[in-house]
């Protein structure tokens, strides 16, 4: 073994480590926490302090504080999808007379995800302040599980007001706090969470359209080839007629780019449509993604319901109001005047 290889090694228990030690910061109970916690300290007896910091501090400023790092990586990750589908994928199936809007659809969904990421990016969820402090308090009730009245931000310095939260990354109280978000680089809340639903749909549909055209394209090509009639010579000198996997691995050496991009937005489609559905499934039942997360601690109930001590609380979202109100409370978030209506 070579000292590179030997290096590289060394330098992926030193990233595990680290990343054990950052991920268990501030986490103390849960089986996986605390035995994530004492591999990384058995491990640390290997690694250099000084480089440990150094490491430590790189991953924090990735992980636990605003970074445009992702935002990057996501424009280049959608930079190279529609280069490839541009200069290849279009090109191709323009020859094979698709039809024109058909293979403009990634473009005019690429046009509305921008601006949805832009306002996204850009907008304010709903930063609580002093001088919005009292107008927001008065916008939810507190459930007395999740959220109790009296409970004051250490940071902030003011008392939460129902449904908000706040972020270690923005360092500020966010109301309806959703989650904060690393690909747009901001937080989701009250006032944006609109943006990213609409941002997420147009993601999710750019990904499935391009997916879409390129295996349109790809049987289109086995179709004119006659490939499916034909045989080949296995290893052994045998004939065998031609296999989906075979087919697959022809198809990866003529067009090895228009696969691997296929492979990628196919997964990428599943693992956005699954999100998808989870955040329209928030959004129908008026929960937040914070609020759903902690809710798993407690049981189900058609009553919100104080238990003694010595029984398990009962939770109820009572921020539920029906399918139509709900949704309109996402594109049209709550104001003090609504409530003081109802």
């Amino acid at each position: 073994m070579d000292f590179l290889t030997l290096f590289l090694i060394y330098l992926c228990f030193v990233l595990a480590t680290v990343a054990l030690l950052c991920i268990c910061s501030g986490r103390k109970e849960g089986f996986l926490a605390r035995h994530a916690n004492g591999a990384s300290q058995v491990l640390s007896f290997i690694i250099p302090t000084q480089l440990q910091r150094v490491i430590q501090r790189a991953l924090h400023r990735l992980f636990h504080t605003r970074s445009c790092l992702f935002v990057v990586l996501h424009i280049a990750l959608q930079a190279a999808v529609y280069g490839e589908y541009t200069w290849e994928v279009f090109v191709y199936c323009w020859e094979l007379q698709f039809h024109l809007l058909f293979l403009l659809l990634p473009y005019l969904l690429l046009a509305g995800n921008m601006g949805c990421f832009i306002l996204c990016s850009q907008a304010n969820p709903g930063v609580i302040t002093k001088s919005n402090h009292a107008s927001l308090v008065k916008i939810y009730e507190y459930d007395g599980v999740l959220f109790q009245k009296g409970i004051v931000c250490p940071t902030c310095n003011m008392e939460k007001p129902a449904r908000s939260k706040h972020c270690c990354f923005c360092s500020t109280c966010v109301h309806r706090f959703d989650h904060h978000c690393v690909w747009v680089n901001n937080c989701i809340g009250a006032f944006n969470a609109k943006y990213f639903f609409l941002y997420l749909f147009t993601l999710t549909a750019m990904a499935a359209t391009i997916a879409i055209i390129t295996a349109a394209f790809l049987i289109q090509v086995v179709l004119l080839s006659s490939m499916m009639h034909g045989s080949y010579v296995d290893d052994q000198g045998q004939e065998r007629a031609v296999e989906i996997l075979f087919l697959i691995q022809h198809l990866f050496l003529t067009f090895p780019r228009i696969v691997f991009m296929l492979g990628f937005v196919i997964l990428l489609t599943l693992v956005l449509g699954a999100y998808c559905c989870f955040s329209l499934y928030l959004a129908l039942t008026n929960q937040t993604s914070n609020e759903w997360y902690k809710s798993r601690r407690y049981g189900c109930s058609h009553h919100l319901t104080l238990q003694p001590r010595d029984r398990q609380v009962v939770y109820k979202n009572i921020y539920s109001r029906g399918v139509w109100m709900n949704l309109k409370e996402i594109f049209k978030p709550a104001s003090v005047l609504e409530r003081k209506k109802k």
